[in-house]
């Protein structure tokens, strides 16, 4: 069992405080509240300051969780840690970033994509022409990708949220626009399709309510999980990357709660496109696609983690 503040911050959005005015308010260091950010112990007189602000007690801003990992969870955390080449961390890595980037317009193909990982240089074809873009979004979805198994167990926040959109856009074209905010929620409106989504000055909110609602089941089951996907899709709160972070999200709740995660590849790309417009009118259309997905996902889990016969 571990100590962690995630429900301190999600009290914080609730209330519109800030990490900043928190500690004016409780005149503790940077260095302590950066403790309550990494869910490190901090003094009880900290912990009972806070409660003061808040007007709280310590189970509104704390809890143990527990910490026992689940099995493919701590299987792809051993393999990265291993740098094991050909396991399933090494085939997820490369199957999540080839897929996920391709959904939202790259024009790598899943072996360009295998190559960049494994030899960290591309093949390019005589007179094929390769988007920069592309080859850095991939380097930056597989770094993203073990972010999130760093974290994988951790209560969803904000925070997270916003590194996965940071780590996923950093040193792309989008980033050198001044109105583009890496890692932060978007400045101008945007749609998906011919959907309108919320307004960036509402942005904020709707994120901190989602995230708070979603944190608040009890027994968190698969559709929980697609259903905040499409909640999130919905609210769509960064400029651009919100498909590939809302996905990362997906993975990384799955083996928060020990369910298998999946990718949406190729075969399910038209499926889910559908699934999200419709999900409001038929939730089975997304739901049914995931399982299928899961399932394909399943069989190469199996595969990889089988154990010998004694």
């Amino acid at each position: 069992m571990s100590i962690t503040y995630s429900k301190l911050f999600t009290l914080l959005n609730k209330n519109n405080i800030s990490k900043t005015e928190l500690q004016k308010e409780v005149g503790m260091s940077s260095t302590t509240m950066a403790k309550l950010s990494k869910n490190e112990k901090v003094s009880l007189s900290i912990i009972e300051d806070i409660c003061k602000i808040l007007q709280c007690q310590p189970g509104d801003i704390m809890e143990l969780e527990d910490t026992d990992e689940y099995p493919l969870l701590k299987g792809l955390r051993e393999e990265k840690e291993m740098k094991l080449k050909g396991g399933l961390y090494h085939q997820t890595q490369i199957k999540l970033s080839y897929n996920s980037n391709r959904i939202e317009g790259s024009k790598l193909s899943e072996e360009q994509t295998r190559y960049i990982y494994e030899t960290n240089t591309i093949a390019v074809p005589k007179e094929e022409a390769i988007f920069v873009d592309d080859i850095i979004e991939t380097i930056n979805h597989f770094s993203c990708f073990d972010y999130m198994l760093k974290v994988a167990d951790k209560r969803l926040s904000e925070d997270i949220i916003k590194e996965f959109h940071k780590i996923i856009k950093s040193n792309t074209s989008d980033s050198k626009k001044d109105w583009f905010m890496v890692g932060e929620y978007k400045l101008k409106p945007n749609m998906v399709g011919d959907k309108k989504t919320v307004p960036p000055s509402e942005v904020k909110g709707q994120m901190a309510k989602l995230i708070a609602d979603y944190e608040e089941i009890k027994n968190m089951t698969f559709e929980d999980i697609i259903e905040f996907h499409y909640k999130f899709e919905s609210i769509h709160p960064f400029q651009d990357g919100n498909g590939r972070v809302g996905r990362l999200i997906m993975f990384k709740e799955c083996l928060r709660y020990g369910i298998t995660p999946f990718i949406i590849d190729e075969r399910h790309k038209l499926f889910y496109y559908r699934g999200l417009k419709e999900f409001e009118n038929e939730r089975g259309y997304l739901i049914d696609t995931c399982y299928s997905a899961q399932d394909d996902y399943l069989k190469i889990v199996n595969y990889f983690m089988e154990r010998p016969e004694d």
